[in-house]
């Protein structure tokens, strides 16, 4: 039986999921107990909308998409404020348009913006970081060489998600499945060979590196970075080898997943599945990280008390021998105040 010191996933990650309505609102989460996101990430359900990211040390002004490569853009009728227990919301179609419904997924780092990290060689802007939950939010500015910024977690974390700010280029993921000799990034490419990205050097308890590629180091350029360590019961990335059968592998967590995220090492888009849309098995629908379309509804998998099972012959996801590099969030079955989580 799986224990974790997070006795309640939903203090530091929730799924809300919501009609729009095309007027300034709040949107408060459904659980009784308060979480004050600091990185809120919507997508329309029913259309063909961009990504939206914004978090609580770029602020609500700027405004990031999994989708494109483009700059940050300044924006304030997106998501405009982060509340005590839920976020509010501007006009713009992309978070709220009244034809439309949304999810939003929501993590808590360090609460706000909080301050500089001078662990590495690159002294960051701002670090908002959460050691419980192991999610950490960093802005830094590029050298252009070689270099360590520091993360804020007290433990190497198991993925790195970096994007720029100031120019378009690419999102930039360390997955330590990939290890650092390969980088993965938000588009159909599988993991690349590049030692320009991480140095071949993974993740310590206090940094991660850097190389000299523009999509993580452009002298002068600004970035974000968004941090995950492996938390028992809580945040598990690894990796898994598909089958091409609907009959798939069964991937253990140790914990009910409540978002499973993924890419396969191939020309295919990335996949995101999460126990609320529509939340139950079979029927769990996809959205694309890398693409704008609205959500699709295969059933490709069943969300399990402890993991997740495959239930089609995707490509995306399940092409016989093609490694497949999930990153999941969820609940474990107890808790270190013994308190069980129930099965779906």
């Amino acid at each position: 039986m799986a224990y974790t010191t997070i006795n309640k996933s939903t203090d530091y990650f929730r799924t809300k999921l919501y009609a729009g309505n095309a007027s300034n609102r709040s949107i408060t989460f459904d659980e009784s107990t308060n979480m004050q996101p600091d990185l809120v990430w919507i997508k329309s359900r029913t259309n063909a909308e961009w990504h939206h990211l914004v978090d609580a040390v770029r602020g609500t002004t700027s405004n990031i998409y999994s989708n494109s490569t483009n700059a940050a853009d300044t924006g304030s009728d997106r998501v405009t404020a982060f509340g005590t227990n839920g976020f509010s919301l501007g006009t713009n179609d992309g978070v709220n348009n009244s034809s439309e419904t949304f999810v939003g997924w929501n993590w808590k780092a360090g609460g706000g913006q909080g301050s500089s990290n001078t662990d590495g060689s690159i002294n960051t802007a701002y670090t908002s970081a959460n050691t419980t939950a192991g999610f950490s939010i960093s802005t830094y500015t590029g050298t252009g060489s070689t270099a360590t910024v520091g993360h804020g977690l007290g433990v190497a974390p198991a993925v790195v998600l970096i994007k720029v700010l100031s120019t378009a280029n690419v999102w930039c993921m360390y997955h330590k499945s990939a290890g650092a000799t390969h980088y993965l990034q938000f588009d159909n490419s599988g993991a690349t060979d590049n030692n320009t990205y991480w140095n071949d050097t993974a993740p310590t308890n206090s940094v991660f590196t850097i190389g000299t590629a523009s999509g993580v180091n452009t002298s002068g350029a600004s970035y974000v970075a968004y941090c995950w360590a492996e938390k028992p019961g809580f945040f598990k990335a690894g990796v898994y080898k598909g089958n091409g059968n609907a009959n798939g592998p069964f991937i253990y967590t140790g914990f009910k997943p409540s978002m499973f995220f993924l890419k396969a090492d191939r020309d295919e888009a990335w996949y995101l599945w999460d126990n609320k849309r529509l939340g139950y098995n079979v029927d769990n629908n996809q959205i694309y990280p890398s693409l704008s379309a609205a959500e699709a509804t295969t059933d490709g998998v069943d969300i399990l008390s402890n993991g997740v099972k495959i239930r089609y012959a995707s490509a995306g996801w399940n092409n016989s021998g093609t490694s497949n590099y999930y990153l999941a969030w969820g609940q474990s079955l107890v808790g270190s105040n013994n308190v069980p989580c129930t099965a779906r």
